[in-house]
C-alpha cells in the first residue's frame, strides 16, 4: 500500500511538473505572440496596411489574432477606397479647372470684343450667339457635375414605380424628333405597340434616354440612330444604336468611367459625366448599362431592366 502511494506520489509529481513546464511554454509562446500583435498594431497605427498576424488552430489566442487581422484588412480596403476616392477628386478638379476655364474665357473673350465695339453688325450678332451657346456649354457641364455629386452620395435616391414602358420612351421620343432632324440624322422607333411593365424612377429612366441620345448625337458623327425596346424571359432592353465611328475596343471598358473621354475619332465635346451618370441611374434602379461597338460600324448601348415579378 506504502509503495502504491509513493507511486501515485511520484506520477502526480510528474504530471504536476508536466503540467507546469507545459504552462511556462504556453504562457511564453501566447507573451511572444501579444508581442506580435502590439507590433503589428504599432505598424498599422504607422499607416502599413498589409501587416498580418500568424496564429495556428487551438492557440488560445487565435480568435483574437483572426478578429485583428480582419480588422486590418477592413482598414486596408477603406484606406486604399479612400486613395482611390482622393485620386478622383484631383483628376476631377483637374478636369473641372480645365473644362470650366476654357469656355468662360472663351464666353468673356467674346463679351469683351462685344462690350469695346470691336465688332459691329452681323458680326457682333455672330458673337453674342457664340457667348451664349458658350455659356449654356458651361451651364451643362456644371449640371452634370452636380448630378454625379448627388449620385454619388447617400443622400441620392430614386423613387421605383411601375410604369408602363413602351408609353413612356415613345413620349420621350416625341421631344427628340426636331432634335434628330434638326441635325439630319435619320431616326427609326422600334417600340411595340402592346403594354410593356416594368418598375423604375420615371425621371432616371428620361435621364438615361436623354444622355444616350445626346451622347450619340454628339460624338458619334452618324446619320442613322435606333431606338428599340425589345421584351425577353426575364428582362426588359431598351437600346441606342448609331451607324457612326464607333468606339475603340479599349474605350469600351473604361466608357462608363467619370470624366473618361474616348479617342479622338469621336467628338470631343462633352463633361465626360453623361455616361458614367446613365451608368449609376441604371443601377440604381437595379438594371445594368453596357455597351457593343465596332469601329467604323457604330455603336449600340443597352439599358437592361428586370421584369417585375
Amino acid at each position: 500500500m506504502e509503495v502504491l502511494m509513493e507511486v501515485l506520489i511520484i506520477v502526480l509529481t510528474f504530471v504536476t511538473m508536466l503540467v507546469i513546464i507545459y504552462s511556462v511554454f504556453i504562457l511564453h509562446r501566447e507573451r511572444q505572440q501579444i508581442g506580435e500583435i502590439a507590433k503589428a498594431l504599432l505598424d498599422v497605427g504607422n499607416g502599413n496596411g498589409n501587416r498580418r498576424i500568424l496564429a495556428y488552430p487551438g492557440q488560445l489566442l487565435s480568435p483574437l489574432v483572426y478578429e485583428i487581422n480582419d480588422i486590418i484588412r477592413a482598414y486596408e480596403d477603406k484606406i486604399a477606397a479612400f486613395q482611390q476616392t482622393d485620386e478622383m477628386n484631383k483628376q476631377l478638379m483637374t478636369s473641372l479647372s480645365h473644362d470650366v476655364r476654357t469656355p468662360l474665357t472663351t464666353l468673356i473673350g467674346y463679351l469683351d470684343a462685344v462690350h469695346r465695339g470691336s465688332v459691329t453688325g452681323i458680326e457682333r450678332e455672330k458673337y453674342i450667339e457664340t457667348a451664349r451657346r458658350k455659356a449654356y456649354d458651361l451651364k451643362e457641364y456644371i449640371d452634370a457635375l452636380f448630378d454625379w455629386s448627388k449620385l454619388s452620395s447617400d443622400e441620392f435616391s430614386v423613387t421605383i414605380k411601375r410604369v408602363e414602358l413602351a408609353e413612356l420612351t415613345r413620349n420621350i421620343m416625341i421631344d427628340w424628333i426636331p432634335i434628330l432632324e434638326d441635325h439630319k440624322i435619320e431616326y427609326s422607333i422600334e417600340i411595340p405597340e402592346c403594354a410593356v411593365t416594368v418598375n423604375l424612377d420615371s425621371d432616371s429612366y428620361r435621364r438615361i434616354i436623354n444622355n444616350l441620345l445626346q451622347n450619340s448625337i454628339s460624338h458619334s458623327h452618324a446619320d442613322c440612330i435606333v431606338v428599340a425596346l425589345i421584351e425577353r424571359e426575364a428582362e426588359i432592353q431598351i437600346s441606342v444604336a448609331d451607324n457612326g465611328v464607333g468606339i475603340q475596343k479599349e474605350d469600351l471598358t473604361r466608357i462608363f468611367s467619370r470624366l473618361y473621354k474616348c479617342d479622338k475619332g469621336r467628338g470631343e465635346r462633352g463633361s465626360g459625366l453623361g455616361l458614367s451618370i446613365a451608368c449609376r441611374l441604371a443601377e440604381k434602379m437595379g438594371g445594368r448599362l453596357t455597351v457593343d461597338s465596332t469601329v467604323g460600324q457604330g455603336a449600340t448601348f443597352i439599358l437592361t431592366l428586370p421584369v417585375p415579378r
